[in-house]
């Protein structure tokens, strides 16, 4: 019965959140707000993360394969596909429900324990909306953008590791990259980045905006939240990869 209920007060919030917005203009305003605080503050950590685990997986792959019967050409298919399908979309969308989802439910769930939610409906303002329609949007709007830069330093990140630790050449890592490429991965992977960026923001933003108690509840709801959303993304990953690439 729990499940249940959290499943209908989560659409009975995204409903209030896509009512049409009272004044644009401070939803405009708040939108690029959320996009500098949600998803620019975001690259670097991105950036770190994805260098090392490209420079991880082409080591990894290098000993995996060594074998004078396999290419050398399936180090750099191997790293640029395990970053094309799998880790610059789901696993980085599970890094990021833990900094961005965490973010998100502590700012609301601060806002409701100190009233500040309900001074606003008092106003007359829709809450629902105004605090999460455009955190949902910068989410899912960066997060493509971040899928991208991800598998770029990713596969740089592979390219200056491989020299260095002596498992494969440049030009053989360049090749590997270009061997036996298929946009379509692309696709299929920038799909769920969209999917799980509007995970990523609108979980954590359920908890935080349903929260009761203090600041104990609110620490509380963000760990909820973190571990709900990362359940959320794999149960997805399992039917979008399902879906889409068959």
């Amino acid at each position: 019965m729990g499940f249940f209920f959290h499943i209908g007060r989560y659409f009975s919030m995204l409903k209030r959140v896509f009512a049409r917005p009272e004044k644009h203009k401070l939803y405009i305003r708040q939108l690029f707000h959320e996009i500098d605080n949600l998803g620019v503050n975001s690259v670097g950590i991105v950036i770190i993360i994805s260098v090392f685990i490209g420079g991880i997986m082409t080591i990894q792959f290098a000993y995996s394969m060594a074998n004078p019967l396999y290419p050398v050409e399936l180090v750099g298919l191997g790293t640029r596909d395990t970053l094309l399908l799998e880790f610059s979309s789901t696993m980085l969308a599970l890094i990021m429900a833990g900094k961005v989802g965490s973010n998100i439910t502590s700012e609301i769930g601060t806002m409701r324990v100190t009233e500040q939610i309900d001074s606003l409906e008092i106003m007359g303002v829709n809450s629902a909306s105004y605090l999460i329609l455009p955190k949902i949007i910068a989410v899912v709007f960066v997060f493509p953008f971040l899928y991208i830069i991800s598998v770029f330093f990713g596969l740089l990140g592979g390219m200056v590791t491989g020299p260095i630790a002596g498992v494969i050449s440049i030009p053989d890592y360049i090749s590997g990259i270009q061997w036996l490429f298929y946009p379509y991965y692309i696709t299929f992977s920038l799909i769920k980045s969209l999917f799980f960026g509007f995970l990523v923001a609108s979980v954590p933003a359920y908890f935080g905006y349903y929260v009761q108690g203090g600041a104990l509840e609110v620490g509380k709801a963000s760990t909820k939240a973190v571990v709900n959303t990362n359940i959320l993304i794999l149960f997805f990953d399992l039917i979008l990869t399902r879906l889409l690439l068959t």
